[in-house]
């Protein structure tokens, strides 16, 4: 029996993602859908696997909606549960409260005052985000500019968002931020990505920013954090894993669960592990 599989992206792509294209041949029984194509029976499907679904930051509840209303009706991966922890960065929060190593991060929530003690002082090397968002964007980088740093949280406050501060770890500019990528609970491959907060940036599909990326082998004290983090969800079917570098060894920047990149191009053999551990999502 041919068992279906939905690989979910947004009608906002402008072209297929590169994953998707290398994955595509590989499943002929797979399917490229939109999440908000309301026209799509998601029961026709054994499993639906969130992938390019870029634009959800801005349809935030919408998009958890969707995974609840989906989930109902067929296997969601990741689970619904993981995505709505994982779609807001405060679960950096919980990742340290469970003693892995992340980037020291202040939350400040829409309405709420820059506490008088942050992280890492205003006037030093900081970067400010949404705790809501992908591919970089509301991320900006402030070097010894205290009222820029406090005028951006204000902007997110203003457009509705949850703010978060966190140290610029400059190793970045030297070492690059490394992506360990796990597909049906395995390692799979890494991916050496430059510092994107320190050059300029380009936008080429407007969901998210282009970044310089390579092949690279972590470390075993790298793959020792992603195994931390992952040790307490169960469920995965792919997983990606950002740690950048510090004195006392990496630290988490970001747990991707929803929708990261694979970067499938950059090992031979990684497409085919991952059709693989998909296809064995849906059996």
């Amino acid at each position: 029996m041919v068992r279906r599989i939905a690989l979910v992206t947004t009608r906002d792509m402008p072209v297929v993602d590169a994953d998707e294209e290398l994955l595509l041949p590989l499943l002929p029984e797979a399917t490229l859908v939109a999440w908000e194509d309301g026209t799509i029976d998601w029961s026709q499907f054994d499993v639906a696997i969130v992938r390019s679904t870029w634009n959800y930051t801005s349809h935030h509840h919408e998009f958890l909606s969707w995974t609840r209303r989906v989930s109902a009706l067929t296997r969601l991966v990741n689970p619904a549960d993981t995505i709505a922890w994982n779609t807001d960065k405060r679960y950096l929060a919980d990742l340290a409260a469970r003693g892995v190593p992340v980037v020291p991060t202040t939350y400040v929530d829409v309405g709420q005052a820059v506490p008088e003690h942050t992280v890492v002082p205003l006037d030093a090397h900081v970067v400010v985000k949404p705790t809501i968002g992908a591919g970089s964007h509301g991320a900006r980088l402030f070097n010894a500019d205290a009222s820029g740093a406090a005028a951006h949280v204000a902007a997110l406050h203003a457009s509705g968002r949850a703010a978060m501060i966190q140290p610029y770890l400059d190793g970045v500019d030297v070492a690059g931020e490394t992506a360990l990528i796990f597909v049906g609970g395995e390692f799979s491959h890494a991916a050496r990505k430059a510092a994107i907060l320190s050059r300029a940036m380009t936008w080429s599909t407007g969901l998210y920013a282009d970044e310089k990326v390579g092949p690279t082998t972590p470390t075993r004290e790298q793959l020792r954090v992603a195994d931390d983090a992952l040790a307490a969800l169960p469920g995965l079917g792919y997983a990606r894993v950002d740690v950048l570098p510090t004195a006392d060894g990496p630290v988490i920047l970001e747990l991707e669960l929803t929708e990261p990149s694979l970067f499938l191009a950059l090992d031979e053999l990684a497409a085919t592990r991952a059709a693989n551990a998909f296809r064995a999502l849906a059996r």
